[in-house]
C-alpha cells in the first residue's frame, strides 16, 4: 500500500489497537508505513486526536474491551515513537471561525473542524479516517478498507 504523508484520525488508532476489529489489518499496515528504521512516510496526529483515542479506548460504553489508563497511556507512548504531533497555532481559532462560516457545524462536529483547522495551518492536506463524511468538505480523504 502506497502511503502519502497525512494525519491519522482517532478511529484509525483505535482499530489498530483492537485486533478483533475488521479494520485492524488496514490500520496496522498504515501505521507500519511510518515505523521502523526506514519509514516510507510521515504520519501525524494532534493532541486532540490522542485525547479522543484515550477517551474512547478507556470507556466501557464505547468499546467492548476498555483499556486501563496505564494501558492507554502505554499505547500513546508507543505511538509517539513514530507519529509526529502537529502544533496547534494560536491562529487556529481564526481558522476554526473561518471554517464555521463556510460550514456551520453543530455539536461534537466542531472537534473535526478543529482537526481540519490544525491541518490547514500545518499545510497537511490528507487525513486517514473511516469517518470520511466528517471531513469531505475540507480535506483530501484517504479512506481505508477493512
Amino acid at each position: 500500500m502506497s502511503v502519502e504523508p497525512g494525519i491519522v484520525d482517532a478511529n484509525i488508532l483505535i482499530y489498530a489497537l483492537d485486533a478483533e476489529a475488521p479494520q485492524h489489518v488496514a490500520c496496522r499496515r498504515l501505521l507500519e508505513a511510518a515505523q521502523g528504521e526506514a519509514p516510507t512516510t510521515t504520519l501525524y496526529v494532534t493532541l486532540q486526536i490522542l485525547c479522543e483515542f484515550y477517551a474512547i479506548v478507556t470507556n466501557a460504553r464505547r468499546v467492548l474491551k476498555p483499556r486501563s489508563s496505564a494501558d492507554a497511556l502505554a499505547a500513546i507512548s508507543d505511538m509517539l515513537g513514530f507519529l509526529r504531533v502537529l502544533p496547534v497555532p494560536v491562529t487556529a481559532i481564526d481558522e476554526v471561525r473561518a471554517l464555521l462560516r463556510r460550514r456551520p457545524v453543530t455539536g461534537g462536529d466542531i472537534f473535526d473542524l478543529q482537526i481540519v483547522a490544525t491541518m490547514k495551518l500545518n499545510a497537511i492536506t490528507r487525513i486517514y479516517t473511516f469517518n470520511t463524511d466528517d471531513f469531505k468538505p475540507f480535506a483530501e480523504i484517504e479512506p481505508l478498507t477493512p
